[in-house]
């Protein structure tokens, strides 16, 4: 197995931040790291009901800009087609789903900023 890039285990930090910080605010986490044939959906939580796709952006410094500038319209049409592949798979289709960015600036230094967008972004099929 070959050894894991720096990113690599940036965003696996990156996604443990994300997922401590969403069972502080109460999220049930439903899955990790979600595969489907268009991709992975980082985590999907639950919460008051809801279906939550969590998308996690990390950035080690704003040299490319910030965490919450990097899900451009092509990827949020990614994730919604891999929500609705979930949602059909586990049988809750019928469920509220909303999409949200958790966004981590300075991961990596010791002082991470992280935000949590709520409804990051809509989903034009629901």
């Amino acid at each position: 197995m070959p050894p894991q890039t720096f990113r690599q285990i940036l965003g696996k930090q990156g996604e443990d931040l994300a997922v401590q910080e969403l069972r502080r605010r109460g999220y049930a986490i439903l899955a990790r790291r979600y595969r489907t044939r268009f991709g992975e959906i980082d985590i999907v939580a639950e919460e008051a009901g809801a279906v939550i796709f969590v998308e996690v952006k990390a950035r080690r410094s704003s040299k490319y800009g910030a965490a919450t500038d990097a899900v451009p319209t092509w990827k949020q049409r990614r994730i919604a087609a891999m929500a609705l592949d979930y949602l059909a798979r586990t049988n809750r289709l019928e469920r509220p789903a909303r999409f949200d960015v958790v966004a981590i600036d300075g991961i990596g230094t010791g002082k991470p900023n992280l935000q949590v967008i709520r409804d990051a972004f809509m989903s034009r099929g629901r």
